[in-house]
């Protein structure tokens, strides 16, 4: 038998004796073994591109991606059909806020004289320096981010992409068409207002009183009256607003209570709050039809067995958003997509094409711009750094913007219990603490929720004035898995709001200091 190394007689090696072989022969028949390559899909690493990254959308998780992206040494383009900022900074959060702090402004002057301040003559509001206060808030945020992406070196592209193939995409720019191709892309277009289909609505728009919540936040004039279908977020919030304003509002909500999709007592708080303020609601009801009876719309409302007719001068559409993928071509480059928009194979934001990575609303999960900004950040990263980093959704905060404002992260107390865990609850009100008293909000409370054998916070979910901002202490315990005894030892300032998660963090304990 052979040994192992030992070469054979008539085999090369790799000494002298090789040399004395016929080497052409040799190369020759080597070189005929070797198997014609398959034609490969996938571009060869000498191809030509415009860019490593292409980032199509620029709202908040595109605009962090692109950002980060550059930051990490790629060359990055940004392809945007209309203004930079998406949704969000044009027709969304920043305008919807702007609108809402007018509204809060004018609820303080009116409300002066309850502090011992005295506003002499009439208060009212002048529309048009609303708006163009609110238009001043958009153009600065706007050029801001277009400051930034000069700063990182991106190249922005204004038009509507569409993939050609799978590095590939052709940008229309009111029919102008450019190619640009990537070694990688990220998908963050974002997600349109949507439109129940209502007998009597036809394709009735702006200009017949029928608006999306684009249209609230660019709208002509304030109504006299207005049905808001959808007692959502983007529901409630325009609710307030046009109620300040001086609109007679009823909102009418599917479900038993206002934001179904957080804890329940907040909805029903809610629901109470803006009721005292002159909002009418409707919940557990249903816009059965609408009909158009001169200038005016005759909206059929059903609960139940009971039926009531409601005129109004404009109907606000906010029953949520969906994801916009159209005309984007994505099935015929592989792309997976589901009912929701498209289907990313786990939370690293990539899609089923391996370069494509999907992030923010179009992926109709968590549609919420901070959440979009994170998963941007994590999908840049993976592509630059060549890592499968997961986004982290165990502490995602939800905001609404009434007033008095609603908060909350984690699971709801019901969640908390269909997960099978023994909870454990404590509450406190506002109205007990100092600082609530002394600005008059006294409205509201802080529920908090969690494990009862360890501990462990589950969940925290706030009713009242500044819980917005109060809410990031509650994301930061989540995340750490922080328990009620950890938080229960953090000194919190006094007098402040925060005082009342303190308390309710006790209370969950067994020995609230303040509860009678």
């Amino acid at each position: 038998m052979m040994a192992k190394n030992q070469a054979r007689p008539d085999e090369p090696t790799n000494g002298p004796a090789a040399l004395a072989a016929e080497p052409a022969a040799s190369i020759i028949q080597e070189i005929s073994k070797i198997p014609t390559p398959e034609e490969s899909t996938q571009p060869m690493a000498n191809e030509q591109f415009d860019a490593d990254l292409i980032v199509i959308g620029s709202g908040p998780g595109g605009y962090h991606a692109a950002i980060r992206a550059a930051q990490l040494g790629a060359n990055v383009i940004c392809v945007e059909r209309e203004y930079l900022g998406g949704t969000c900074l044009n027709w969304g959060c920043i305008p919807s806020k702007a609108m809402i702090a007018a509204a809060e402004r004018l609820h303080h002057v009116k409300h002066a004289a309850d502090f011992g301040v005295l506003v002499n003559g009439d208060v009212t509001v002048n529309f048009e320096k609303l708006m163009a206060h609110k238009e001043k808030v958009v153009l600065t945020e706007r050029g801001g981010i277009g400051m930034l992406f000069k700063k990182n070196k991106i190249r922005h592209v204004e038009g509507f992409a569409s993939f050609t193939d799978a590095h590939t995409i052709s940008v229309d720019k009111d029919g102008v068409k450019t190619s640009l191709r990537a070694k990688n892309f990220i998908i963050a277009t974002g997600a349109t207002a949507i439109r129940p289909n209502i007998p009597g609505l036809g394709d009735a728009g702006r200009d017949q009183g029928i608006w999306t919540s684009d249209d609230a936040v660019t709208a002509p004039f304030i109504p006299k009256r207005l049905l808001i279908l959808g007692g959502g977020a983007i529901g409630c919030e325009f609710s307030y607003v046009f109620n300040s304003l001086g609109t007679q509002v009823t909102v009418v909500e599917m479900m038993p209570n206002l934001i179904p999709l957080m804890d329940t007592d907040l909805g029903v708080e809610l629901g109470k709050l803006l009721g005292r303020q002159g909002v009418k609601m409707k919940v557990g009801s249903a816009l059965e039809k609408v009909e158009r009876v001169g200038d005016a719309w005759k909206c059929t409302v059903k609960k139940g067995a009971d039926v009531e007719e409601i005129e109004v001068d404009v109907v606000l559409l906010g029953v949520g958003r969906k994801a916009a993928i159209d005309g984007l071509n994505l099935e015929s480059i592989g792309v997976k997509l589901h009912r929701k928009g498209i289907e990313v194979a786990d939370d690293s934001m990539v899609t089923s094409v391996p370069h494509i990575y999907a992030i923010g609303d179009v992926t109709g999960r968590i549609q919420l711009a901070h959440t979009a900004m994170h998963e941007g950040t994590i999908a840049a990263q993976n592509i630059v750094r060549g890592e499968s980093k997961k986004a982290k959704y165990k502490a995602v905060p939800n905001a609404v913007y009434t007033n008095p404002e609603v908060a909350s992260v984690g699971l709801t107390e019901g969640e908390a219990k269909e997960k099978g865990y023994d909870v454990v609850v404590g509450r406190s009100k506002f109205m007990i603490f100092g600082k609530a008293m002394a600005i008059k909000e006294t409205d509201g409370f802080v529920k908090v929720v969690a494990e009862k054998k360890y501990g462990e916070i589950l969940g925290v979910h706030m009713i009242g004035a500044h819980t917005t901002d109060m809410i990031q202490e509650l994301v930061v315990a989540l995340n750490h898995e922080a328990t009620l005894e950890s938080m229960a030892e953090c000194i919190h300032a006094h007098p402040t709001m925060s005082e009342a998660i303190f308390e309710a963090i006790e209370d969950a304990q067994g020995h609230a200091i303040h509860k009678m």
